[in-house]
C-alpha cells in the first residue's frame, strides 16, 4: 500500500561536513516526486536517508505517520530502482523479477501471476525466458523497474535511473516510467540532474541546491514562476538583465536604460528606483519596433525554431554570461537574421521573472517556494 513521506528538519553530516542542514518536506501519497539539482547538492543523500541506506543525524522522516528513522532498509518496504540497472546476469528476465518475492516466500502460484501481471504491465513479457545479455538498455531497465515494484513497495525510489541510456530511450524510458507509475500509483521519488527530464515526468519538482530546498512545486509552476534566479537559471535557459523599478502615477514600470515596460503584476513592497535583476527566457522576447538594442553573435537552425545569441549593452548583463538567447518559432516567422545584424526585441510584461538585485526572492506577486 502507497504511503505519504514526511520529512521534517533532517540533518545529514559527514564528520563534521554538513551534506544537509536543515531540510523540511512533505511528499503526497501517490505522487511522482523529483529531486533536482546541480550534482553534489544532496538528491541523492536524501533519497538514500529514505531509503535508509544513511544514517539521519537529526529530524525525523515518516512514511504516513509512522517514524522510520531507526528501521533497517530492508524492512521499510521500498522498490529501488538504480542507474545501473543491478539486475542478475545469470538469471532470466522471470528470475530477475521473481527474486524479491522468493525472499518474501510469497507462495509459488501467486508468485507467478504477479510477476505474469507485472512483466505485462512493464511490456517484456515476450522477453520472460532471456538472460539480460540479449536485451537492449532500455529492456534491462524494465527488468529493473518490474523487480522494483512486484514486491507492491510503499515506496519506489529512482536514482538516475536514465543516465546510462542514449537520448532517443532517454525520452522513450521516461515516457514509459510515468506511464507505469500511474498505473500502479505507487509514491515515487526520483532522483535527477536533467531538467528537461524532471519536466516531463513529475507530478511535482523540488529544486536543491548545497542540500538546501529551493523551490517546490508543479513543473508549470518552477519554469513560469521560479522563486530566485538560481531556479530559473538551472530551470531551462534564462536571460538576466539589470534593471530598475519606477513607479509613476500609481504604475509600476521595469526600466531597461532607455525602454520599460509596465507591470501589473509586481509585489506590494518594491520601491521607486529599486535595483532589481530580470529573467527573461528565449521564449519572451518578441521583436518590436522598440525595445532592448541587441546584436546577433550567432543563430542555430533547429527545424522547428531558430535560436539567436545576442548581445546587448553590457551594462545591461546580469551574471557572467556570455550572450543571451532569443528564439524564433519558424510558424510565425517572416524576418530571418544573421551575425551582426541588429534588433530590438521586447520582453513580454506577463511572462519575465523580477528578483531582488541579490537574486534571492522574486518580487512577481504570489509566487511561493513551497506549493
Amino acid at each position: 500500500m502507497s504511503v505519504s513521506i514526511s520529512i521534517q528538519n533532517v540533518v545529514k553530516k559527514y564528520d563534521k561536513t554538513v551534506i544537509i542542514p536543515d531540510l523540511s518536506l512533505n511528499i503526497k501519497n501517490g505522487e511522482f516526486f523529483t529531486l533536482l539539482g546541480p550534482s553534489g547538492c544532496g538528491k541523492t543523500t536524501l533519497l538514500r536517508m529514505i531509503a535508509g541506506f544513511n544514517s539521519i543525524e537529526g529530524g525525523e522522516i515518516k512514511f504516513d505517520d509512522a517514524v522510520i528513522n531507526d528501521i533497517p532498509a530492508h524492512k521499510r518496504n521500498i522498490g529501488m530502482v538504480f542507474q545501473n540497472y543491478a539486475i542478475f546476469p545469470h538469471m532470466t528476465v522471470k528470475e530477475n523479477v521473481e527474486y524479491g518475492l522468493k525472499l518474501r516466500k510469497v507462495p509459488k502460484d501467486e508468485m507467478n501471476k504477479k510477476v505474469e501481471d507485472i512483466l505485462k504491465v512493464v511490456k517484456i513479457d515476450t522477453y520472460k525466458d532471456r538472460l539480460p545479455e540479449r536485451l537492449s538498455g532500455g529492456q534491462q531497465q524494465r527488468v529493473a523497474l518490474a523487480r522494483a515494484i512486484v514486491i507492491h513497495p510503499s515506496v519506489l525510489l529512482m536514482d538516475e535511473p536514465l543516465s546510462n541510456l542514449d537520448a532517443k530511450l532517454r525520452i522513450e524510458m521516461r515516457s514509459a516510467i510515468r506511464d507505469i507509475q500511474k498505473e500502479v500509483g505507487i509514491t515515487t521519488v526520483y532522483v535527477t540532474h536533467d531538467q528537461e527530464e524532471a519536466l516531463a515526468i513529475s507530478d511535482r519538482i523540488a529544486v536543491m541546491k548545497d542540500g538546501v530546498i529551493q523551490q517546490v512545486g508543479s513543473p508549470k509552476q518552477i519554469y513560469t514562476r521560479p522563486s530566485n534566479v538560481f531556479v530559473s537559471t538551472f530551470i531551462g535557459s534564462s536571460n538576466l538583465l539589470n534593471a530598475k523599478i519606477k513607479i509613476e502615477s500609481g504604475k509600476k514600470y521595469v526600466c531597461f536604460d532607455d525602454f520599460s515596460v509596465e507591470m501589473t503584476n509586481l509585489s506590494e513592497d518594491i520601491k521607486d528606483n529599486q535595483k532589481v535583476i530580470v529573467s527573461v527566457r528565449p521564449e519572451e522576447f518578441s521583436l518590436s519596433d522598440k525595445g532592448i538594442k541587441f546584436k546577433i553573435k550567432n543563430s542555430t537552425f533547429f527545424g522547428r525554431y531558430i535560436n539567436y545569441e545576442i548581445l546587448p549593452n553590457k551594462d545591461l548583463i546580469a551574471g557572467n554570461q556570455p550572450y543571451f538567447e532569443f528564439t524564433q518559432d519558424l510558424g510565425h516567422v517572416h524576418d530571418f537574421f544573421e551575425a551582426d545584424d541588429e534588433l530590438c526585441l521586447s520582453p513580454n510584461p506577463l511572462k519575465i521573472n523580477v528578483f531582488t538585485e541579490d537574486g534571492e526572492k522574486s518580487l512577481i506577486r504570489d509566487v511561493k517556494e513551497n506549493e
